[in-house]
């Protein structure tokens, strides 16, 4: 969020005289897309105390997402060799607050009952939320889960899932970059040319 109000309130001239403020998106990859899931409900809350910053979309690219109950996912690929179930575990218990387990709201992105998450205000704000996931993934379950829940809570969502590739594929593969950036280009224009 901090970000977000240093744009806002920023006078640095390449912003200033360069950037679109009124079609603004927030994207992360990794533990990237889980963050900015988080302040992404944390800025569709505040959206007016942004302005002139207008929010026009949310990009989760592969988001990080865990839980303590295992996906077929996550059974199939328990011993894959960039992102084995032992290392995702790990990786929780490091990062996570002392005592939570990996149902956490930091960890478990779908974990809490429908009713905490407040989704309407995204949803009177218009925007969209893209949701991109591999196949070869451990956490793509998760991730059509996520984006499955936002559907049913009314938020526009774009998903991509490509059957192949596997967790930050994209920084291996050129071809695969090149994929997203397309994908990525057609959602910002979907968002933001007008009818």
């Amino acid at each position: 969020m901090e970000a977000l109000y240093w744009i806002k309130d920023s006078r640095d001239e390449w912003l200033t005289n360069f950037a679109d403020f009124s079609n603004c998106f927030i994207m992360g990859e990794s533990a990237g897309g889980n963050i900015i899931y988080h302040a992404g409900l944390r800025a569709a809350a505040v959206a007016d105390d942004l302005l002139p910053l207008k929010i026009k979309g949310l990009v989760l690219d592969e988001p990080a997402i865990g839980g303590s109950k295992r996906t077929g996912s996550e059974l199939r690929l328990a011993n894959d060799s960039r992102l084995p179930t032992s290392a995702l575990d790990l990786k929780w218990e490091l990062s996570l607050p002392m005592g939570a387990d990996r149902d956490h709201e930091y960890c478990n992105l779908t974990a809490k009952s429908e009713s905490s998450y407040s989704f309407g205000k995204i949803r009177s704000l218009g925007w969209r939320v893209m949701v991109v996931g591999y196949h070869g993934d451990p956490m793509i379950d998760r991730q059509m889960e996520l984006a499955e829940r936002l559907e049913k809570q009314g938020v526009d969502v774009v998903a991509h899932f490509d059957d192949g590739g596997y967790h930050t594929v994209k920084l291996e593969d050129p071809e695969k970059a090149k994929q997203f950036f397309v994908i990525l280009i057609k959602f910002v224009d979907s968002c933001t040319t007008k009818l």
